[in-house]
């Protein structure tokens, strides 16, 4: 698969190579492998492929790094709810974010405005659940939320992913009969700003 997972041997191996790397691909693979050692003991390992190619990621290095941590972080949530014996593989393909950056409130942080009209959070991936080495499901899936401004979420006003998580909460709900039993951290890189119609 081309992308970066987030393993703890492919972490190891990419320290170890001495050649050369585009600058975003060090920083996605940086960000990346903090998490590797969280994706081993979960059950679940994330793979982000080609994710300098998804349909709408913040402009900012540094807040799409922590993006893809807090999507990683909340598939591992999600994930202790898989029996014993059970590992899940997700490869993430597209991501697109709830809203829409919005390019001249660029300052510190970038600024997100969301309208529900055309904005809704979408995702695409394909995934593996395995028990005990055997393949149980696989498919690929198209994940979106177009109602997402109407419906009640369960997560802060303030986490840049909300709407995001709770999107992944009904396809992880609906596709493994797990609901999820806590909260991810919450990502606090992006302001948003609802604009009602």
């Amino acid at each position: 698969m081309n992308g970066i997972a987030v393993t703890a041997c492919e972490s190891v191996f990419l320290k170890g190579m001495n050649m050369r790397i585009s600058k975003a691909t060090k920083t996605w693979v940086a960000a990346l492998a903090l998490l590797a050692s969280s994706s081993a003991w979960a059950g679940v390992q994330v793979n982000f492929s080609k994710p300098d190619d998804y349909s709408d990621m913040p402009f900012s290095t540094r807040d799409r790094e922590q993006i893809l941590a807090g999507l990683a972080e909340h598939f591992q949530l999600l994930g202790k709810g898989l029996r014993p014996g059970q590992d899940l593989q997700i490869e993430v393909t597209d991501v697109d974010l709830a809203g829409r950056e919005d390019p001249m409130r660029r300052g510190t942080m970038d600024v997100r405005v969301m309208d529900g009209r055309t904005d809704w959070p979408r995702m695409r991936l394909r995934y593996v659940l395995e028990q005990d080495g055997k393949v149980i499901a696989s498919g690929n899936a198209a994940l979106s939320d177009m109602s997402y401004l109407q419906r009640i979420n369960r997560y802060s006003s303030s986490d840049a992913l909300r709407y995001e998580k709770k999107m992944i909460d009904d396809w992880f709900e609906n596709t493994f009969g797990i609901k999820p039993t806590g909260r991810s951290k919450p990502v606090m890189t992006l302001q948003s700003h609802v604009r009602r119609r």
